[in-house]
């Protein structure tokens, strides 16, 4: 057993981040040594030890071989994201949504990130395409650090308003109809948010790029059931509704998904 091989594992940076099977933990020195081996350029391996926790959606990481670090510096579509695992929420598997929603961006949008963690849809955005400005919110602290200097590391200080708050709060003081466009890249707040997140575009009238967990048997589809979920919230508020596109990010568990719903709202004649 001493050569027993994880295939699987989320590599950030220079880290790779493995979920060990109890029945594997005690060849977790082998697996980290086979990961390293066989890619070179990963200085660092941990073992996710928890699930996400907290308002911050972090996790507890054990560290097996290598480097002993959190932070690293994670590059995706020509663009550098530092970043603590530690201490923030970082997910390279949504690379693919990331770049999807900046190539749907207009010239002079402004656009509100509800849910900004250390910048990646924010920054690939603001490189991508000519935003007018972009207001980037998170309340975890740390996030907003590193949200701070990977706009400077990325030289889009002048496409970037990045803020420390909750993002209800922020928009009910400072971002009442200023957006074009809203993400809502946090799936355990959208549903929540959503009332903040109308509040925030342009007479009520906008894009909402909203994501959400959903639980949907084999013969359900989960787009279908967050569509329909989502349109309760619509007509508490009042609103039309259009689904402009619809899809499943990923699969999170059994039966369990991240699904994204583009969604363009109105006030109902």
């Amino acid at each position: 057993m001493e050569n027993v091989k994880i295939k699987s594992y989320d590599v950030v940076g220079d880290i790779a981040l493995v979920r060990i099977p109890e029945e594997y933990i005690n060849f977790k020195d082998s697996i980290a040594k086979n990961i390293m081996k066989n890619n070179k350029h990963i200085k660092t391996v941990l073992r996710i030890a928890s699930p996400i926790s907290n308002d911050f959606r972090l996790r507890k990481y054990e560290w097996i071989l290598g480097e002993k670090k959190t932070e690293t510096i994670h590059k995706e579509f020509g663009c550098s994201f530092k970043v603590d695992l530690a201490k923030v929420y970082f997910s390279p598997r949504l690379h693919y949504e990331r770049m999807r929603i900046a190539k749907q961006v207009k010239p002079n949008e402004t656009i509100v990130n509800m849910f900004a963690g250390v910048g990646c849809f924010s920054i690939i955005i603001a490189k991508y395409s000519k935003v007018a400005n972009l207001y980037s919110i998170d309340i975890n602290p740390y996030a907003i650090m590193y949200h701070l200097e990977n706009v400077y590391l990325n030289k889009l200080n002048k496409k970037i308003i990045t803020i420390l708050g909750d993002s209800k709060k922020i928009i009910e003081t400072l971002l009442l109809e200023k957006a074009d466009r809203i993400l809502m890249p946090l799936p355990e707040k959208a549903y929540e948010y959503f009332d903040a997140a109308v509040k925030a575009l342009k007479a009520n009238k906008g894009i909402i790029h909203y994501y959400d967990f959903v639980y949907a048997k084999r013969n359900e589809d989960p787009t279908i059931k967050a569509i329909n979920k989502i349109k309760l919230r619509i007509k508490e508020l009042s609103l039309g509704l259009k689904v402009l596109d619809k899809r499943i990010v990923r699969s999170i568990g059994p039966h369990w998904y991240q699904v994204v719903l583009d969604l363009n709202v109105f006030p109902e004649c």
